[in-house]
């Protein structure tokens, strides 16, 4: 496991957070981009922040830390990602943290309740949690 890094290319960010956009330019030009990306994310403009999530699979799409096949799941996962987008006008981004995609299905179900404001906070807050995890495993 590494400890999070002190400086990183924004072609080593653009792998963590799943694309080259603004927020990943500005991490960085960042000493302790992993550290900040929190707190820089909040200062970002709602298009950078939605343009942040947009780069990253969607759930039930291929990604090395999704897992779980089964035709049924895949459909409501896709279904619900449709109402996501169309409610709050960006991708749903969560943290798998080595969940199935089954067991993704009840968060997603529940983030659908909360407001645009909760949802850029928390997705925010996963994308990053997403990109720290990819560092330390890598």
């Amino acid at each position: 496991m590494r400890d999070l890094p002190r400086q990183l290319t924004v072609e080593q960010l653009a792998g963590l957070f799943s694309g080259r956009t603004r927020f990943v330019e500005r991490l960085a030009q960042e000493d302790d981009p992993l550290g900040r990306a929190r707190s820089i994310a909040r200062t970002l403009s709602e298009d950078e922040q939605a343009e942040a999530l947009a780069a990253h699979p969607r759930i039930g799409e291929r990604s090395p830390e999704q897992h779980g096949d089964d035709p049924a799941v895949l459909a409501e996962l896709a279904e619900l990602n449709r109402a996501y987008e169309d409610r709050f006008g960006f991708r749903f981004v969560v943290f798998v943290n080595r969940r199935s995609r089954a067991e993704i299905l009840p968060v997603l179900r529940e983030r659908l309740a909360h407001t645009r404001e909760q949802e850029l906070e928390t997705g925010l807050d996963d994308l990053v949690a997403i990109a720290q995890d990819r560092w330390r495993q890598s």
